[in-house]
């Protein structure tokens, strides 16, 4: 699986993750990516994988529809996007989580996109 522009990145995660292909979504993700978990960092590609392992563990399915792309000449992106992801768990036969995300993806030298910041819950913005 691989990005062969920002626009395409949400849509290869949304997939991979639906299957519960964590090799994939890997493969998404810089070595030394930050993906934000609970409100910590959780750093590097194997980290990762523990993290996505622990969230994929419980069935669910997640819709993302990426709200907005700014592409810099620099070869960088930021990305918003809106997410739901449900699923049963033992705790909660009806579980929905809703949240905005903010990921920074960089070009690769073969023309790729990879995810180099993940965070799934962007702050809420207060006035």
């Amino acid at each position: 699986m691989r990005a062969h522009s920002p626009t395409e990145i949400h849509a290869l995660f949304q997939s991979a993750f639906n299957v519960g292909d964590i090799e994939a979504l890997i493969s998404l993700y810089e070595p030394d990516a930050i993906l934000m978990v609970d409100g910590k960092q959780v750093t590097g590609r194997e980290n990762i994988r523990a993290a996505f392992h622990s969230i994929l563990s419980a069935g669910v399915q997640m819709s993302l529809i990426t709200r907005s792309i700014i592409e810099s000449r620099a070869g960088l992106a930021l990305l918003h996007g809106e997410w739901v992801v449900q699923g049963t768990t033992a705790n909660d036969p009806q579980l929905t989580t809703k949240g905005f995300s903010t990921e920074v993806v960089r070009q690769q030298p073969d023309g790729t996109w990879l995810f180099i910041i993940d965070n799934p819950r962007t702050p809420a913005h207060e006035q």
